[in-house]
């Protein structure tokens, strides 16, 4: 492992912050030619749904106007990638686009978003698709040529650096899951009485603890899980320790 190698993942694992950490991810991945990357990670996945796209992790340097359609217009949900990424682990080059467009092997729909791709000068990169423990968990990322990058180019120094963009992509991945990251923040009192809850104490006792009253208890339990956009406590609960939300340092 080269020294600068070292540095980078030294660097990566000591970070606080999710928006540090993409910093620096995104400035390491830019010095091997990936200047646009997007990842995403949920923990609500179905056999038809990744679940809603606010509670995912996502994490991006890409052009606004290339989100608005691919994420919020739902192309994502169509893409080519997105399909590999969710049957396979590891690392695809995007050559394999070009070996499926051959064999005629896309629908129209994922068409659709390999034209939208080519409109937006997204033609060449990879995809990491990083393993699950969970059948509801996914993440992956992908990594954009910079433009005027062949793919063939791509795959050339993919086969010499390759191992080590895995690697720094892996840990990267591994650090974001610990760090807080969400679209719908608690207030403090709401992280207080889920703490509460999450440790197993009732309304009584939760009030007791913190100098409340029971029916001030049941209101911030109430707003917490509107905030978090769940029907029970135990979900905001879930949620909360999902996103890092709960039991931090540094709340």
């Amino acid at each position: 492992m080269t020294g600068r190698l070292l540095e980078h993942l030294d660097a990566v694992t000591n970070v606080q912050k999710a928006e540090d950490l993409w910093e620096l991810h995104t400035t390491k991945m830019a010095s091997y030619g990936f200047d646009r990357i997007i990842y995403a990670f949920t923990r609500y996945r179905t056999t038809s749904s990744l679940g809603d796209p606010q509670d995912w992790v996502l994490l991006t340097n890409q052009d606004p106007a290339y989100m608005k359609e691919f994420v919020d217009g739902g192309m994502y949900f169509h893409a080519p990638m997105l399909r590999w990424a969710l049957e396979n682990d590891g690392a695809c080059s995007w050559s394999w686009m070009e070996e499926m467009l051959a064999e005629d092997a896309f629908t129209k729909s994922e068409m659709k978003v390999v034209d939208f791709n080519r409109k937006m000068g997204v033609t060449a990169g990879y995809t990491i698709s990083f393993s699950s423990m969970s059948s509801r968990t996914k993440g992956a990322i992908a990594l954009t040529a910079k433009p005027g990058m062949s793919q063939a180019e791509v795959d050339e120094m993919w086969a010499e650096h390759g191992r080590e963009i895995l690697v720094i992509n892996n840990v990267a991945h591994l650090k974001v899951l610990t760090l807080p990251y969400v679209t719908r923040q608690l207030t403090r009192r709401q992280r207080e009485v889920l703490e509460c809850v999450g440790d197993g104490k009732t309304t009584q006792d939760t009030a007791f603890l913190l100098g409340l009253t029971p029916a001030t208890v049941e209101k911030h339990l109430r707003l917490a899980r509107e905030a978090l956009d769940v029907d029970t406590t135990a979900q905001a609960v879930l949620k909360a320790a999902f996103q890092n939300q709960m039991f931090i340092l540094d709340a």
